[in-house]
């Protein structure tokens, strides 16, 4: 059974930049369409980010657009959210999924209820 763990999280200044990383283990989520999810106090989940099988493919929500960058390494089995310009409201939990349900897809799925592998998440404090 595939599981995903966040790293890189953390605590920044605003306009400072973060990497983070979600490696799996227990299979290869290398076929799959992955991304990037975040849940802040008091808030519904929300998209960030999600990339197709190959990466090739890429959709940001507009609050991260221009500021973060999703990629993929499939031989590394990891994927990888760098964010850069950080804002007091990037502040989240920020999780990592996959959706199993669908191989080598061109096109991500964007919203979360498609998404069925899940990470524990990573916490990302942005402080102005």
């Amino acid at each position: 059974q595939v599981q995903l763990v966040e790293s890189g999280g953390g605590s920044v200044q605003a306009g400072g930049s973060l990497r983070l990383s979600c490696t799996a283990s227990g299979g290869s989520v290398s076929r799959y369409g992955v991304g990037w999810f975040r849940q802040a106090p008091g808030k519904e989940r929300e998209l960030v980010a999600v990339t197709s099988w190959s990466g090739g493919t890429t959709y940001y929500a507009d609050a991260v657009k221009g500021r973060f960058t999703i990629s993929r390494d499939n031989p590394k089995n990891t994927i990888y959210l760098q964010m850069n310009s950080l804002k007091p409201e990037d502040t989240a939990i920020y999780f990592c999924a996959a959706d199993g349900s669908l191989e080598w897809p061109e096109q991500p799925k964007r919203y979360g209820y498609e998404y069925d592998i899940w990470g524990q998440g990573t916490q990302v404090t942005v402080s102005s």
